[in-house]
C-alpha cells in the first residue's frame, strides 16, 4: 500500500529501497554516538581550514547527480560568468539556515551539541522579531492556540541538544492516555503508556515555548552563529574559474570543481555559504529558487484552532472522528486544554465568528452526545469477537469509555488554516536542502507534521557530522542524498498512514463504518498491535506492524 500510494506521488521505485546506507537512523543512534575518540583524533590531522582565496563564476542551482531522468530538482540553465570583486568583503559561513522557526533552530541547536559540528560557521536567516527581541515568556499569560505535540523520541532528541531543559521552566502538559473513537458509537480504542512501559505518551508543548527553548539553547551554545533579521530574495551557485580561486578540500588539495552559494538578503546584504538549510515552511523561497518541484492536493477541510479552559486539569489526549472531520482535545498544562477541529471551509467560516457561549456548547456537543451514540465500554473480553486472544484481551478490556471533560470557556481566539497534503520531489540538491514544512506537509490529525520536521532536523545534523567526520563537502549532492534516503522513507509512511485515515474517516457508509468499528476493537483489543500502533505514533518504529 505504502509503495502504490508513494508511487502515486511520483516518487520512484527507490523509495521504498534507498540506494543508500541508512545505518544513521533517528532512533537507532543517539545524537554524537557514531563518533569515537579515536576517530576525533584522525579527523583533527585530517581537517584543513579553507583558506584559499575566493574568485567565482555564476552558475544556477543544478547538479548532474540530482538532475537524473525524471528529476525535477535544480535549474538546466547557464548563466554567465560573474567575476567577483577579490577585495570584497562579503562575509561567508559553512551553512546558511533560511528560516529561523522551530525546525531551523532545532538544526542549529543540534549542530552546536556535537563537537565536530558546533566548530562550523552559521548564518540564521529569519524576518521574525521574536529572533533578536530576547523578551521571556510571562507564565501568567493564557495559552497559545498554536501548540505541538512531542512524541517520546522527539523529547529524548530535545534532552540530548540540552533544549528540553527550557521547556521544563515553562507550560507544559504530559499525557498518559489517549482516547479514539468515531460518531457511529460501533467502537473506540484507548492508548495508555503503561501498555509500552512508559510514563507518557507524549507532551503538549505551545509553540512559542518551544521556539523559545530551542533559540535560547542556541544563544547559549559557544558556536559561531550571526542572526539575519531578513528574508532571502535570491540565491545563486558560484563555480571557481581559475586556479586562485579553486576550494581547498578537507585533505588540503585544491578542488577544481568547488563551488559556494551565494545568498541576497532584502536588506540589501549578501553572504555565502556552502550549505543552504530551507527551513523556512510551506511557501519555502529556498526551495522556489533551487526550483525543486511538489506534489500534493488540498484537502476540502479547514483546522480551526484554539485553547479551552475546564473545570478540572486534563491529562488525557481526546479524539473524535466526525462526518466532516476529527476533533481533538489536548491538554495545555493547568486546566487549559487545546482544541484541533478539522472541518469543511463553510463550517469553519461560522464556527470562527460564533459568539463563545455557542462556540463552547458547539464544541460539548461534538466531543459527548453530538452526532451519534458514545460507544458501550466493554466489562470483559468475553463479548468481544477478540476473545480467543485470552490474556491479552483482558488487560485492554478494563479501559472503559470516557466522556471527555466538559468546555467551560474559551480562553484564546480561534485560528483558521486550510489543510494539504505537500511533498517535495526531491529534498536535496547541490549546495541545498530542504527540511521541516518546506520539504512536506500533512493532515494534523495525529499531531505528527512538527515530529516529522524536528526528526528532519536531527537527522541532516548527523549525516553532516558524517561528512565532516571522513573530510567531505557538506554541500555535495552525495553526501545530502543520505540525509534523503533516511527520511524520505520515514515521512512517505507517515503520510501515507495519515492521508489514509482522513479519506477512511471521511466517508459515512455502513459496510465501512463496520470495518473502521473492526479497527478500533482491533487496536483495542489486539496487545501486539496497541503496543505497535504506540511505538509507531512515538516515532520508535517506522511501520505499524506486529511486533
Amino acid at each position: 500500500m505504502i509503495r502504490k500510494w508513494a508511487s502515486d506521488l511520483g516518487l520512484g521505485p527507490n523509495l521504498v529501497n534507498p540506494p543508500f546506507d541508512r545505518s544513521l537512523s533517528l532512533v537507532e543512534l543517539p545524537v554524537c554516538s557514531f563518533l569515537s575518540p579515536n576517530m576525533n583524533r584522525v579527523i583533527a590531522r585530517r581537517v584543513v581550514p579553507n583558506i584559499c582565496g575566493l574568485k567565482y563564476a555564476r552558475k544556477t542551482f543544478c547538479d548532474e547527480a540530482a538532475n537524473l531522468p525524471g528529476s525535477n530538482c535544480g535549474l538546466t540553465n547557464n548563466e554567465p560568468v560573474d567575476k567577483l570583486d577579490s577585495t570584497n568583503n562579503v562575509p561567508q559561513y559553512d551553512i546558511a539556515i533560511v528560516g529561523g522557526g522551530m525546525v531551523g533552530m532545532a538544526l542549529a541547536c543540534s549542530l552546536a551539541s556535537m563537537p565536530l559540528t558546533k566548530q562550523l560557521s552559521l548564518a540564521i536567516i529569519d524576518s521574525n522579531p521574536a529572533l533578536m527581541s530576547g523578551r521571556s515568556i510571562n507564565k501568567e499569560d493564557p495559552p497559545d492556540p498554536r501548540v505541538s505535540t512531542i512524541t517520546p523520541a522527539t523529547l529524548s532528541l530535545f534532552k540530548d541538544v540540552g533544549a528540553w531543559q527550557y521547556v521544563e521552566q515553562h507550560r507544559h502538559a504530559y499525557f498518559d492516555r489517549m482516547q479514539v473513537w468515531d460518531y457511529t458509537g460501533l467502537g473506540y480504542t484507548r492508548y495508555n503508556a503503561r501498555d509500552v512501559n512508559k510514563e507518557a505518551l507524549g507532551c503538549v508543548v505551545e509553540n512559542k515555548v518551544l521556539h523559545k527553548s530551542l533559540l535560547s539553547c542556541v544563544q547559549h551554545a559557544d558556536f559561531q552563529k550571526t542572526i539575519y533579521p531578513s528574508r532571502l530574495t535570491s540565491m545563486t551557485l558560484h563555480q571557481s574559474s581559475s586556479s586562485a580561486g579553486l576550494d581547498c578540500t578537507s585533505s588540503g588539495t585544491l578542488n577544481a570543481h568547488g563551488s559556494i552559494a551565494k545568498l541576497e538578503l532584502s536588506n540589501g546584504s549578501s553572504l555565502y555559504a556552502k550549505l543552504v538549510v530551507g527551513a523556512d515552511g510551506s511557501k519555502s523561497r529556498v526551495r522556489e529558487l533551487a526550483s525543486i518541484k511538489t506534489t500534493g492536493w488540498k484537502y476540502s477541510q479547514d483546522a480551526i484552532i484554539c485553547t479551552v479552559e475546564h473545570m478540572e486539569e486534563n491529562r488525557c489526549a481526546w479524539q473524535r472522528f466526525l462526518p466532516a472531520g476529527p476533533i481533538a482535545l489536548l491538554p495545555v498544562g493547568d486546566k487549559f486544554s487545546n482544541i484541533v477541529w478539522t472541518m469543511k471551509p463553510k463550517e469553519s467560516s461560522e464556527f470562527k465568528s460564533m459568539n463563545e457561549y455557542d462556540f463552547v456548547k458547539t464544541i460539548n456537543h461534538a466531543l459527548d452526545y453530538g452526532y451519534g451514540p458514545n460507544p458501550q465500554s466493554q466489562l470483559s473480553g468475553g463479548g468481544s469477537i477478540f476473545s480467543w486472544l485470552g490474556g491479552d484481551v483482558a488487560s485492554s478490556a478494563n479501559e472503559w469509555f470516557e466522556v471527555p471533560p466538559k468546555v467551560v470557556k474559551l480562553a484564546s481566539d480561534r485560528m483558521v488554516f486550510p489543510l494539504s497534503l505537500m511533498h517535495a520531489n526531491c529534498y536535496a540538491t547541490k549546495r541545498v536542502v530542504l527540511i521541516g514544512d518546506a520539504a512536506h506537509t500533512v493532515h494534523p490529525l495525529a499531531g505528527q507534521g512538527v515530529n516529522m520536521g524536528f526528526g528532519d532536523a536531527f537527522s541532516l545534523s548527523r549525516v553532516i557530522a558524517e561528512g565532516v567526520a571522513v573530510g567531505s563537502d557538506i554541500g555535495e549532492v552525495s553526501l545530502l542524498k543520505k540525509y534523503e534516503a533516511d527520511r524520505k522513507l520515514a515521512n512517505v509512511t507517515m503520510m501515507a498512514v495519515l492521508d489514509g485515515f482522513q479519506k477512511a474517516y471521511s466517508v459515512d457508509f455502513g459496510p465501512l463504518n463496520i470495518l473502521r468499528a473492526v479497527a478500533f476493537h482491533g487496536a483495542h483489543y489486539i496487545s501486539p498491535l496497541k503496543r505497535s500502533i504506540i511505538s509507531f505514533a512515538s516515532g520508535e518504529q517506522r511501520l505499524p506492524v506486529f511486533s
